[in-house]
C-alpha cells in the first residue's frame, strides 16, 4: 500500500498494524516513494557451526537472576 506522509500521519497505528501482518507499506512524499515500513524481528543469538559444543543457549536479552550470578561470580 501506498499512502502519502499527511496521510501516515494521521494512520500511522493502523500503517504498523499493516506493516507487521505483513503488508508493504510504502509512504510517499508529493507522490514519491519515500520509506518503506517494515516490522522489526528479534533475532535470537545463534553459535552456528559451534551450536553442537553447546547444551543450551541462554537468553542474553534476559537479566540474570541470582543462581546466573552466583555462577558467574558477579555481585546482587
Amino acid at each position: 500500500m501506498l499512502v502519502n506522509v499527511h496521510e501516515a500521519k494521521s494512520q500511522l497505528s493502523k500503517l504498523i498494524v499493516a506493516a507487521e501482518a505483513g503488508d508493504e507499506v510504502i509512504i510517499a512524499r508529493r507522490g514519491r516513494p519515500a520509506v518503506r515500513l517494515v516490522p522489526v524481528t528479534k533475532k535470537r543469538f545463534r553459535f552456528g557451526s559451534l551450536a553442537h559444543l553447546v547444551g543450551s543457549v541462554p537468553d542474553f536479552d534476559e537479566p540474570m537472576d541470582g543462581s546466573d550470578l552466583a555462577r558467574s561470580g558477579g555481585t546482587s
